[in-house]
């Protein structure tokens, strides 16, 4: 463990040494890639982060659609829409790292209100605990690293956790019960995915989700909300966030070492970027190692890397379901 001087590090006198946390290693841009190759993705798109966002709310909005239009498609677009509320949640970490908009103001405003509040989170609490986790990604302080440690896990215990995903046990713990802390003014300790929920960030969440149910109402609707809003929230939302920890970070030798193995990049096919992984988030490795380029340069800093001798060290499953097999390893 390094050490640094107390006075320098607000601890106390000069002489007095002091542990201070090892953050996680790290390479520069210029170590692995030719200034011309790393160039394109220092440019940011003052357009494409937006498209995002109304992407993502387009699909929800035609999953809706449909689900009201025809009925016995309901259980297809709780999938579809589950997996958008994670692809909010994508965007609003792509907006902790200012990669949604160039602008910083029109950044944070879509990533906080567009797509952290409709789903039950804060841009405000996320970012600092986020890049707390860039910073010691894999080490003993990684506030993340309670997400992947536990695996490999036994299959039956894998099991049990995604039957609690998809039966709402795991929304019921981590949202409500988090609320009901939030308006006695009490913070959980190991907040799901960073977010400090107190009493004032959990009220945005409850006045937009208002207006939504306001809206559907209006539109002689309103058990939308609650089976095509409400419900993926609480079933197929947990789950493919469970996948997406466990994709991103489990069983990877050598993460607290290597830079090129602080995370997994997942090769994801079509239905699995429709309902599992969407807005490139399965390129995992590529964003610990250059956490500012935007999302969707990932799968071309993917192959510029790859071809590279240090890229092949990169952990690289086959799909999710290989990623699965891995983390459910352990013997009964």
């Amino acid at each position: 463990m390094q050490l640094t001087r107390g006075g320098d590090a607000g601890q106390g006198p000069v002489g007095v040494y002091a542990a201070v946390m090892p953050a996680a290693p790290r390479i520069a841009p210029a170590e692995v890639l030719a200034r011309d190759v790393w160039r394109p993705f220092q440019q940011r798109s003052n357009w494409k982060g937006p498209l995002l966002v109304v992407h993502a709310w387009g699909v929800v909005g035609l999953a809706v659609a449909a689900g009201v239009w025809q009925p016995i498609l309901i259980p297809l677009c709780v999938m579809v829409i589950g997996t958008r509320q994670l692809g909010l949640a994508i965007l609003m970490h792509e907006a902790a790292h200012g990669a949604l908009a160039p602008n910083l103001k029109i950044n944070d405003f879509l990533g906080h209100w567009l797509c952290a509040v409709p789903v039950g989170a804060s841009l405000k609490a996320y970012r600092p605990y986020h890049l707390a986790h860039h910073k010691f990604a894999q080490q003993p302080e990684d506030p993340d690293l309670v997400l992947s440690a536990p695996f490999p896990v036994t299959a039956a215990s894998l099991r049990r956790k995604m039957i609690r995903d998809l039966t709402g046990q795991t929304f019921f713990k981590q949202r409500l019960l988090l609320l009901f802390r939030a308006f006695a003014n009490r913070r959980d300790p190991r907040p799901a995915e960073g977010a400090v929920v107190t009493g004032r960030s959990v009220a945005p969440f409850l006045m937009i989700n208002a207006a939504m149910l306001g809206g559907l109402t209006l539109a002689g609707v309103w058990w939308a909300w609650f089976v095509l809003w409400l419900l993926p929230m609480a079933t197929w939302f947990p789950l493919v966030t469970r996948l997406r920890n466990i994709a991103e970070h489990a069983c990877v030798a050598d993460s607290a070492t290597d830079p090129f193995r602080a995370a997994r990049t997942t090769r994801a096919s079509w239905w699995e970027r429709a309902f599992i992984a969407p807005y490139w988030v399965n390129f995992h490795a590529e964003h610990h190692l250059f956490m500012h380029v935007p999302c969707w340069k990932l799968p071309h800093l993917h192959r510029a890397l790859r071809a590279t001798s240090a890229g092949q060290r990169m952990e690289v499953a086959d799909g999710y379901v290989s990623v699965l097999k891995a983390a459910a390893a352990r013997p009964s």
